[in-house]
């Protein structure tokens, strides 16, 4: 190697060395994300003690959950080489992957390329580009996979690829991922190991994580997917076929592929639920006028799951507790979700799901 060729390996390792430590002090300067106690009805029969808990990653300094997959996915690709301070970074997502890894790109000075449909709403682009990231458009959302990959090429730049990468960026044994961080605050709870876990999968990213970690710490917790309409990932573990593609996007944001990526491991996963879209809605717009605060669609998909879970364990007289996901807010939903006119005009009625909901809450049943 020649001086001056082992002098620029020697800056890029500086690079690198800095932008690791960058990251994992902005880690440290944040504190764990609180894990709240579900308000369950006291009404209920009292043979049976039953508590739900939701981990709340709104507070994460980009609001959702999609900040570890973030930091995971950056300091992977630091680490592996593919990174360094001339990198432009790019990742196919319209959604909160892409405001988090805006974030942190822009500590580390980089330029970000969020490549994603053409009909992405404009609350999520604002967004994005609020955190320094740039949005680059395709007609198809098919065709967001082969746009970043060749706008990689094109820059000489890195394409994190979440939908591969998000199981493998992880350290599922620990070091305080999401799996870890559960069960050290269920610690000094009544009952401390949950009977399920339940979590969406978008990248599939997380349940890996639990379920992996799970195993590995020989808990007898369950994991349980909740998938929403027009994913393939409910049809392809149902079946068992790998290769089960919709053609359809899904609905409920930050959840659900047309594909099944990757990164979605079904073989660590107890149990998958499809979730009706309209439920997902009804139960985010439930859990918002419970909590006081507006919560995501992906959430209200979790909350369906869990209560379904829960009211079996009722029904089973078994006592227990059910811990998942407040994935992120729903003031980034006003204008969707949380809009009479939005739901109308994409054929979603709320109404009939809440009357289940308002039954489960009065008496624990699960219509």
């Amino acid at each position: 190697m020649s001086a001056s060729a082992s002098s620029a390996c020697c800056q890029s390792r500086a690079w690198v060395d800095s932008a690791v430590r960058l990251i994992e002090a902005d880690a440290r300067r944040s504190a764990d994300t609180h894990l709240l106690r579900y308000p369950l009805p006291t009404s209920w029969s009292t043979d049976v003690d039953l508590a739900l808990y939701l981990k709340d990653e709104t507070t994460h300094i980009t609001g959702s959950l999609k900040h570890r997959l973030a930091r995971s996915l950056f300091l992977y690709a630091l680490c592996n080489g593919w990174i360094s301070e001339n990198t432009t970074v790019i990742e196919a997502s319209s959604g909160s992957t892409a405001v988090s890894e805006a974030y942190f790109a822009a500590m580390l000075g980089l330029p970000f390329i969020a490549v994603m449909p053409a009909t992405t709403s404009a609350t999520k682009i604002a967004l994005i580009e609020s955190q320094g990231g740039r949005c680059h458009f395709v007609t198809e959302s098919a065709q967001v996979y082969a746009e970043a990959q060749r706008l990689a090429a094109e820059t000489g730049g890195h394409y994190l690829d979440q939908f591969t990468n998000a199981e493998r960026a992880t350290d599922w044994r620990g070091n305080n991922n999401i799996a870890e961080s559960i069960f050290d605050q269920m610690g000094q709870e009544t009952h401390p190991v949950p009977d399920w876990i339940v979590v969406g999968a978008g990248t599939g990213g997380t349940s890996a994580t639990i379920g992996r970690y799970i195993r590995y710490r020989r808990h007898p917790t369950r994991l349980c997917v909740v998938d929403p309409e027009n994913s393939a990932f409910f049809p392809s573990y149902a079946s068992g076929d790998s290769q089960v593609v919709t053609g359809r996007s899904s609905r409920i944001e930050g959840i659900g592929r047309p594909r099944v990526e990757p990164s979605f491991l079904p073989d660590v996963v107890d149990r998958m639920l499809s979730v009706p879209d309209a439920a997902s809605v009804a139960a985010a717009h439930h859990v918002g006028r419970v909590l006081g605060r507006r919560v995501g669609p992906s959430t209200g998909t979790n909350i369906w799951g869990a209560f379904e879970l829960l009211a079996e364990m009722a029904a089973q007289g078994r006592s227990g507790s059910v811990v998942t996901l407040l994935a992120d807010s729903g003031d980034r939903y006003a204008d969707t979700y949380f809009s009479e006119e939005w739901l109308t005009s994409h054929g979603l009625d709320p109404s009939e799901s809440a009357e289940v909901l308002s039954e489960f809450e009065r008496s624990g049943r699960w219509a």
